[in-house]
């Protein structure tokens, strides 16, 4: 399974996701962590994407569908504004079917994640 992994290691706000992926890699082989940062370039990712990125507004890690932003009224911030509108745009284009996001709350420690996003991951393999 290859995860994308989107965030800014220098930022605070945006770098949960890179260190998740950084302590994971080498206790999860059976899942490729992708750093990955050009949402513009996600259409030649494949028609099912797997993303982990920093997500404003959550309290715990969970997932979030590409279904889910589709019908909120109240998107989620993800990474920046760009990705969350380039998957939308992609799913209507055809060019990608499914898109699942673990979320990582932008704004809680990277160590206070670190479980619930290997479990979410687990579930997903």
């Amino acid at each position: 399974m290859k995860v994308l992994v989107f965030g800014n290691p220098l930022a605070k706000i945006d770098s949960a996701a890179v260190k998740i992926a950084k302590k994971l890699g080498g206790k999860m082989p059976e899942i490729e962590f992708k750093p990955f940062d050009a949402a513009e370039d996600l259409e030649h990712e494949g028609e099912e994407l797997f993303i982990l990125d920093a997500v404003v507004g959550l309290e715990k890690p969970r997932l979030v569908t590409l279904d889910e932003l589709e019908l909120s009224a109240n998107p989620l911030s993800l990474h920046g504004f760009d990705l969350m509108w380039t998957l939308l745009l992609l799913k209507k284009l055809g060019k990608i079917k499914k898109a699942t996001i673990i979320g990582v709350p932008a704004k809680k420690p990277m160590r206070d994640s670190l479980p619930d996003v290997e479990r979410l991951l687990k579930e997903l393999l």
